[in-house]
């Protein structure tokens, strides 16, 4: 007979991932949120006697959980989970760590890129240094984190062995870094037969918010591939481009839906008349999905587009250029 339960302690909920019987449920595991190192090592004991059903179960609905309640935080499991022998389990793992921007997880997405079996989790692993390659470029990471990055990403990139899945992330991920090299390989990507790769390429491009693919990414615009266009969209609002307003109008009526929301949403950050009038349009929509994304987009635009008030700040301060005391 099976059971389900609510766990009120971490060691509760181990207990019960560890009997085979009882049922896993989201709120079985909310007592593992947070684990501390002592227990992420308890964790890590029983794990490998978990059968493999129950471990893609588990951590399945880890991810599940934390992506829908920010306040959970299971990242200390995932680490353990990360070394799992099942590839499922594994890309799993790479995926619930997504906002995990600890330094101490730069090495196992290194060594999982250059060494995983499984190319599905290699190619996690490498969209997932992205975000570390972005904390590079902002200085908010240390050189010798950067240089692994780096060395790591480029191999990829440059080894033609690997999948052309495995490549393209590593193309997106190193797009953020501000260097010369990175145009030469978005270029080089672009140029690639492989239709995913060229995706990649105009996504890379408004990714590196380097105003000298602008023409490239207006002229994508109305290519022949949906998933050109809608890449092509969203890097126009990546990179604000006012010439491409006009175009993106038109794409609101593309025959893709995703196409159709990504131009509204690039039409919400570049702003301007045009874009508004566009937006005002949409959400009078009978289309409840494209009301809806218009007004997001719209609210995003005249956020955009509110002036600092400089002079009520100013007003606030002292002789002494500080902050006056409120009466």
């Amino acid at each position: 007979m099976s059971s389900t339960a609510e766990c009120s302690t971490f060691e509760e909920a181990l207990r019960l991932i560890a009997d085979e019987v009882a049922l896993v449920s989201s709120k079985m595991l909310y007592a593992l949120s947070g684990a501390s190192r002592a227990e992420a090592q308890r964790f890590r004991n029983v794990w490998p006697a978990v059968s493999l059903e129950r471990r893609r179960r588990v951590v399945g609905l880890l991810v599940e959980s934390a992506e829908s309640n920010f306040e959970l935080d299971f990242n200390a499991l995932l680490r353990v989970t990360l070394e799992d022998p099942d590839d499922r389990v594994r890309f799993l793992s790479v995926e619930g760590l997504w906002e995990d921007e600890s330094v101490a997880l730069v090495a196992p997405l290194v060594r999982i890129v250059r060494h995983d079996e499984a190319m599905e989790v290699r190619a996690a692993a490498a969209e997932s240094l992205g975000r570390f390659v972005l904390l590079a470029e902002l200085g908010e990471l240390a050189e010798r984190h950067a240089s692994l990055i780096r060395g790591t990403l480029l191999e990829a990139i440059d080894n033609s062995d690997e999948h052309v899945d495995v490549r393209r992330r590593a193309v997106e991920a190193i797009a953020y870094w501000g260097e010369d090299f990175v145009r030469d390989i978005i270029a080089a990507a672009y140029e690639e037969p492989d239709e995913v790769m060229r995706v990649s390429a105009v996504f890379s491009m408004g990714r590196s918010a380097d105003v000298f693919w602008s023409s490239t990414v207006q002229e994508e615009l109305f290519g022949s591939s949906p998933a050109v266009r809608y890449e092509a969209a969203r890097a126009s609002g990546e990179l604000e481009l006012k010439d491409a307003v006009p175009s993106l109008v038109r794409l609101v009526s593309d025959p893709d839906r995703e196409v159709q929301f990504a131009a509204v949403a690039a039409l919400g950050q570049i702003g301007g008349m045009q874009a508004r009038e566009a937006l005002e349009r949409c959400c009078s929509s009978a289309d409840e999905a494209m009301r809806l994304t218009a007004e997001d987009a719209l609210g995003e635009l005249e956020l955009g587009q509110q002036p600092l008030n400089l002079l009520a700040f100013e007003a606030s301060m002292n002789e002494d250029g500080e902050l006056k005391a409120e009466d």
